[in-house]
């Protein structure tokens, strides 16, 4: 019943604006936050100075790689946390022009009108995939598809992610690359692209 945040922050600009934005509310709600101590070193994931002094947090962030080519886009990737930095190296190291990578910062309260609305402005949009490198029974996808299932008169809505597991990990870093080589290539469309 909105009595709770929780929140992924995936670069630090974010990371700090969600926390000012804590310390400045009148009320403060618990607040949770899941980030990996990966993006601690991973050099994509990095601000200016101005983005740290000015703006604040962004529930959703859109793709600005897209900002004039919005009509050209017929499939949207959605993901939360570090997923996104591997679909975006490989969306640069193949050169995709019409694939943007949507960031839901915040998982709960979700927002849905931001969502609605970002969607709006990609006029030819027809298939949204939720992106996530947990297995399909654990992470985000239970608890936000019916967020996105509300879409299905509009978009074709699946999801990429690794198969159900009892397990968080599969316990060997091996499996672990070449599942999320799997996972990142089918949210990008490049298994049907070869």
């Amino acid at each position: 019943e909105h009595n709770m945040q929780v929140c992924v922050p995936s670069t630090p600009a974010q990371t700090f604006h969600m926390l000012r934005r804590q310390m400045i509310r009148p009320y403060r709600h618990p607040l949770i936050v899941m980030t990996p101590k990966s993006l601690l070193r991973n050099p994509a994931a990095v601000n200016t100075m101005e983005e740290l002094a000015e703006g604040n947090f962004k529930p959703i962030i859109d793709d600005t790689r897209f900002a004039k080519s919005k009509q050209d886009v017929s499939r949207i990737v959605i993901c939360s946390g570090k997923v996104y930095y591997d679909l975006l190296a490989k969306s640069d190291e193949e050169n995709i022009k019409d694939i943007p990578l949507i960031r839901i910062e915040q998982l709960y309260p979700f927002p849905d009108k931001l969502l609605k609305k970002i969607l709006e402005s990609y006029p030819n949009l027809k298939e949204l995939v939720w992106c996530q490198e947990e297995p399909r029974n654990q992470g985000a996808w239970d608890s936000a598809k019916h967020r996105f299932r509300k879409f299905e008169d509009q978009y074709t809505v699946s999801c990429v992610c690794r198969p159900s597991s009892a397990a968080p990990a599969v316990g060997s870093h091996k499996v672990h690359l070449q599942q999320q080589t799997e996972l990142v290539q089918q949210a990008l469309n490049l298994e049907n692209n070869k």
